[in-house]
């Protein structure tokens, strides 16, 4: 009997905004899983997206949710970043820490116009690089990895960055649904570390291992319309995947919400590193600086 609620979830208790992580104990298996409604709208309503940033951007934050959901200290922060100097996408920045949720896009709207309604990934960015950092709190340190861009989507980079990087066999579904007025989006992450618990060293990591093809094959069976059902919980969704499995053990994670750290007092620090000579060329002719924040786009007034 695996040792997880059984009981079908209210449609009221989908948990949407709210990380959901398992373990497989038998497999080796960590898992985690999140969708975001309201959320993701707070967020995109930022910057009057054209659809294919709509879909890059919900999906980048998804998987953001994702990674940071394997963080376990308070305090430490996901940061994924996609760059290029020839796409029609020039950055791509989203970042997670203690819950709170922000992103933004850089694209010249020229070249994405070229490219027609359903761009693939690199025509978005061409060659470009994808860029994962990890900051740990407690003064445990800052771990970063960049691979080349590549894949069908943004989930298969990042499927490429933990095996490449952190040695770490992993499966990422995303599914995205605009209507142009409301997004949802949803993800799955499941990684497989062959030496047992998590946070000991990883050895002999391989997609060929018995364990990880067993629990690859079971994960990628999701489907898109079932990551975004709101009348299926995301413990049912596990149910359905793992129920064969000897235990499963879910744990409730983080509710997230926007956040968008910039304020005044922030903004004011920031200028403050900078010589006074160089701060003197940004104030207006009212002697005031305008900074603006690419996340919310709200514009801060500094008097310097």
């Amino acid at each position: 009997m695996a040792a997880m609620d059984q009981t079908p979830q209210k449609p009221e208790e989908t948990y949407a905004g709210q990380l959901l992580g398992f373990t497989i104990p038998s497999r080796n298996v960590r898992g985690r899983m999140v969708r975001l409604d309201s959320t993701l709208d707070e967020i995109l309503s930022a910057h009057a997206y054209p659809a294919p940033i709509t879909h890059l951007l919900a999906e980048a934050l998804v998987l953001a949710s994702l990674m940071g959901g394997l963080l376990k200290d308070d305090g430490s922060q996901v940061t994924m970043q996609a760059q290029t100097e020839a796409g029609a996408v020039k950055l791509l920045v989203c970042d997670f820490k203690g819950g709170e949720l922000r992103g933004y896009v850089d694209f010249d709207e020229a070249k994405l116009a070229e490219l027609g309604a359903n761009p693939s990934l690199f025509a978005l960015f061409g060659k470009g690089y994808l860029a994962i950092t990890f900051d740990m709190a407690g003064g445990k340190g800052r771990y970063q990895g960049i691979v080349p861009l590549e894949g069908d989507s943004l989930a298969q980079a990042c499927e490429n960055y933990f095996f490449q990087s952190e040695q770490v066999p992993t499966l990422i579904r995303c599914a995205v649904r605009s209507d142009g007025d409301t997004c949802v989006a949803a993800g799955l992450l499941v990684q497989h570390l062959p030496d047992g618990e998590e946070g000991r060293e990883r050895l002999h990591a391989r997609l060929d291992h018995p364990e990880w093809e067993h629990i690859a094959v079971l994960a990628g069976s999701i489907r898109h319309d079932e990551l975004l059902d709101p009348e299926l919980s995301l413990d049912a969704l596990v149910w359905r995947l793992f129920h064969e499995e000897e235990e499963v053990r879910i744990q409730r994670g983080e509710t997230i919400a926007r956040g968008c750290r910039c304020s005044i007092e922030h903004y004011e620090q920031v200028l403050a590193r900078f010589p006074s000579e160089d701060r003197r060329e940004m104030r207006n002719d009212e002697g005031i600086i305008l900074v603006d924040c690419a996340f919310c786009s709200k514009q801060f007034a500094i008097a310097d």
